[in-house]
C-alpha cells in the first residue's frame, strides 16, 4: 500500500507546470487571465482548467473588476498564498541548479533575498540531516521509519 502522504495530496492539486506558473504569477502581482497567459505561454484552455482546479481547492479565488462584459481577476486566498516559501525555494533551487540567469529579489532589509529553513522552536537551520519522521502512534523521541 501506498505511503500516506501531504506531497502527494498536494502534488493532486499543484503538481503540473502550469498550476505552479500561475501561483508565480499571482505572487508577482499579475491578476489577469491575459497577462497570466501571456507571462506563462500556457495555452489558453490548460490555463482556464488549471485555474478552475486551483479554484475548486481553495487555492485561488475569483474577484469580479468589471460587470459589462462581466470579467473576474484572479487573487490568491490564504492558501495559495501561503505556498509563497515553496515557491521562493523552488525558484532559488532552479536558479542554482538549472543554469537559468537569476532572478534578483531583495528583503526590505535591502539585501538580496537568500532564504533557509529554521526550526521556529530553536531556530536553527532545518536540513534533511536533522530532521526525523514521528510515527503514527509512536512516542516522542523513538525511532523514525
Amino acid at each position: 500500500m501506498p505511503r500516506a502522504c501531504s506531497i502527494a495530496r498536494a502534488l493532486d492539486i499543484l503538481g503540473e507546470k502550469w498550476s505552479l506558473l500561475v501561483i508565480r504569477e499571482l505572487l508577482l502581482g499579475c491578476h489577469r487571465f491575459n497577462e497570466i497567459q501571456a507571462n506563462t505561454g500556457a495555452p489558453r484552455d490548460i490555463l482556464s482548467d488549471r485555474l478552475r482546479t486551483l479554484v475548486e481547492h481553495g487555492v485561488v479565488e475569483r474577484v469580479p473588476y468589471q460587470q459589462h462584459p462581466p470579467r473576474d481577476e484572479y487573487h490568491l486566498t490564504e492558501s495559495g498564498t501561503a505556498l509563497f516559501g515553496a515557491i521562493t525555494l523552488l525558484r532559488e533551487w532552479g536558479d542554482t541548479y538549472c543554469g537559468d540567469p537569476p532572478i534578483q529579489f531583495t528583503h526590505k532589509c535591502g539585501h538580496e533575498l537568500e532564504t533557509r529553513l529554521i526550526c521556529a522552536h530553536c531556530e536553527q537551520p532545518v536540513t534533511n540531516r536533522n530532521v526525523r519522521r514521528i510515527l503514527p502512534g509512536a512516542p516522542p523521541g523513538s525511532p523514525a521509519r
